[in-house]
């Protein structure tokens, strides 16, 4: 579709990445004579005000897994799987009045710094290691391989022909300005980035419903897809449903999904790495705030994209409304490609000028999340790894430098293995499902050894190491079980493991290494608490209307 990607396109896109790499280089820059420190880097010298920790923390989640995979997603399953974006939103409160205060009070760079704190050295490094190999294998892979698919989509020939030369013109990218800057770099530019990203967002929805019926206009839109694909406004899932696998009705808000939120934003490295980056607590938790209320209005250009692209594929009746659409979503071995529903609008509706901005913000929704994990990839290797085992003694350049390196080995990795994700269906719910097989057992050990003083370091162990067998048997075992229902019941299990292997190591009395919580102080401020109230009055609002 690049016969349509006209001049004015290609220089609005330009002016996009010379301002992100400008700005990159230019807040990142230290005074003359001064040497960029370890904090200066990672943590952007604990600077960032609430605005820009709120900004960083939407741009570094909302990626092309999110465009393209819960797009992709909303034309499978419809509204129901914007519960990760509406529950996202109570767990970051939760996050900011329980969480942020124990974080920053124990002055953490990384989530395995605090499992050393709590437990011990060797735990610390195997979870180090884990993540860095999740970051790779799993998050960055994605985000390229689906980056580059949509870009593929939009200015090639859509034939995946293009997909590893725009991987790597993505990875160049993000590696402009984020090598040399650190957070500094990555925060401040996610402020442009998150602002470019909604608002593209928002320009795709409201042309999309435009175009989906012959009389035009938002409204008529809006109406029209309700009623062709009633059935896709449905938040909880019936079991006849046959996308109840991936959301399983009610159990969505009780069970599993409070598992993968739990653990993506409170113990998510290139999450919480802006929080802990903060002036203060309070900034912090003001710009938790601030990314919650961003969260509630995500569905509304990541999902409403998808269901508008289902309309269109087919009306109530099966019949393709736009000639020749029907052949864009089919695979050749007669699947359908559902990712490619947000690219193939772009393409198709987007008009000259507004479609060189909105393919801009697809790409600030890339390159920012590609920024933030590898900021955190080089983070964790070189505090939790490089540090302790390879350069004890090393200096804030040698420590910036081991970072820098960091980056450019995690791209290459990321780079080299991304292609072979290309035959899977829905990007968003695989993700989701492998992740899940490791986040409960982490979110149990971190849960017990924030707020159980007895789990002791034997406990904490056993439950990581058996979390994972325990996850493969309630998803290989010949029964049929939601891959959320299995994230919960292994959670509940490694928990219980944790506590009785804790018990029996004879820890009656608390663990040495306990956090004195009796010194943190969990009262938050009246704005944060009006917004956490207002927000919750929202989400109840919206779960009766789509109920």
């Amino acid at each position: 579709m690049n016969e349509n990607f006209a001049v004015l396109d290609y220089i609005i896109f330009a002016l996009y990445a010379v301002v992100i790499i400008t700005v990159g280089l230019y807040v990142s820059r230290t005074k003359k004579g001064t040497e960029k420190t370890a904090e200066d880097y990672f943590l952007a010298g604990k600077s960032l005000p609430w605005w820009a920790i709120g900004a960083s923390l939407i741009a570094a989640n909302i990626s092309a897994e999110q465009f393209i995979g819960m797009s992709g997603s909303g034309f499978a399953v419809g509204l129901a799987i914007a519960s990760y974006e509406w529950m996202a939103a109570i767990t970051l409160i939760i996050v900011g009045k329980y969480f942020l205060p124990i974080f920053i009070r124990q002055g953490l760079y990384t989530i395995p710094e605090f499992v050393e704190k709590r437990f011990n050295t060797s735990l610390k490094t195997i979870l180090a290691v884990f993540w860095i190999s999740l970051f790779i294998f799993v998050n960055l892979t994605s985000v390229l391989y689906l980056g580059a698919k949509a870009l593929d989509t939009i200015l090639g020939v859509g034939d995946g022909s293009t997909i590893v030369p725009f991987m790597i013109g993505l990875a160049l990218f993000a590696a402009a300005y984020s090598v040399w800057g650190g957070l500094s770099a990555v925060a401040w530019t996610d402020v442009i980035q998150v602002v470019l990203l909604v608002t593209g967002g928002l320009i795709t929805t409201f042309i999309a419903l435009n175009h989906v019926t012959p009389d035009g206009g938002v409204f008529n839109g809006l109406s029209h897809i309700y009623d062709v694909a009633q059935d896709k406004f449905h938040m909880i899932l019936k079991k006849d449903n046959p996308e109840f696998s991936n959301l399983p009705g009610i159990a969505v808000l009780i069970g599993g999904m409070w598992v993968a939120n739990l653990y993506y934003w409170g113990f998510n490295q290139y999450i919480v790495q802006r929080a802990l980056a903060a002036k203060s607590l309070q900034e912090a938790q003001r710009g938790i705030a601030f990314a919650a209320f961003l969260k509630l209005i995500i569905p509304l250009i990541v999902v409403i994209p998808g269901i508008i692209a289902y309309v269109m594929y087919t009306q109530h009746d099966g019949t393709t409304i736009i000639d020749g659409v029907s052949n864009v979503f089919q695979k050749a071995n007669g699947t359908i490609d559902y990712d490619r529903a947000y690219p193939w609008l772009i393409g198709t509706f987007i008009p000259v000028g507004l479609k060189g901005l909105v393919v801009a913000a697809l790409s600030a929704a890339i390159v920012s999340s590609l920024a933030s994990m590898l900021n955190s990839t080089a983070t964790i290797f070189t505090m939790d790894i490089y540090k302790p085992y390879i350069n004890k003694n090393a200096e804030n350049k040698q420590l910036v430098r081991a970072g820098r390196v960091t980056v450019l080995i995690a791209l290459a990795l990321a780079v080299s293995v991304a292609n072979s994700l290309g035959s899977i269906p829905q990007m968003f719910q695989y993700i989701q499902e492998y992740t899940g097989l490791v986040s409960p057992g982490i979110l149990g050990v971190f849960l017990m050894g924030l707020f159980w003083k007895k789990t002791s370091v034997k406990g904490a162990i056993a439950g990581i190491l058996s979390s994972i067998p325990v996850a493969l048997a309630l998803k290989f075992l010949p029964i049929s079980m939601p891959f959320l229902d299995q994230m919960f019941y292994t959670l509940i299990i490694t928990i219980t493991i944790i506590m009785g292997v804790s018990l029996k190591s004879g820890k009656q009395d608390d663990d040495p290494k306990a956090i004195p919580l009796h010194g943190v102080n969990f009262i938050t401020g009246k704005r944060f608490n009006i917004a956490a109230y207002v927000m919750l009055v929202i989400l109840v609002i919206l779960y009766t209307v789509f109920w």
